[in-house]
């Protein structure tokens, strides 16, 4: 009879450089890309008053990458965000290891529902002129350019 080697699925540390995750021509690098380099998300600071005082609150472009891949995976629970945040090496890589809570992100989508819907479609706009919209996963990305800015 045939051996085979053993297929371990027991829990594991391992190194994990998050930069390397997301990968060029992928849906997660355009957001990325887009939410740090092209959008204005200037709109979401008055929402904050924590200049002298208070916690420092996450930045709304690392609440934007979650919440939109998020959208984009099909979890729209803020409970399901959060766990991803946890448990899914993506997610991880996309905010840097950070954890919002559930109620952070729930506050957030709730009072900025409009302007993430405005985000929302600008980004998807601009990753299906990418090609990154419907394409099966597991191919190989196109290339390694950033997406093209928003004013194309």
């Amino acid at each position: 009879m045939a051996r085979y080697k053993p297929i371990n699925m027991s829990p594991q540390l391992l190194p994990v450089d998050f930069s390397r995750q997301i990968l060029p021509g992928s849906f997660e690098y355009a957001l990325c890309h887009l939410l740090d380099h092209e959008m204005d998300l200037s709109g979401f600071d008055h929402r904050y008053r924590n200049e002298e005082g208070g916690a420092p609150a996450y930045a709304p472009a690392l609440l934007l990458k979650i919440v939109l891949l998020a959208y984009s995976c099909g979890l729209v629970s803020a409970r399901a965000m959060e766990s991803a945040c946890r448990h899914h090496v993506l997610f991880m890589a996309v905010c840097g290891g950070a954890t919002p809570h559930f109620t952070t992100l729930a506050a957030f989508v709730r009072t900025g529902s409009e302007a993430i819907g405005r985000l929302f479609t600008q980004v998807l706009l601009v990753c299906d002129r990418q090609g990154l919209i419907g394409r099966q996963t597991g191919t190989a990305p196109r290339s390694g350019t950033p997406p093209a800015p928003l004013s194309q």
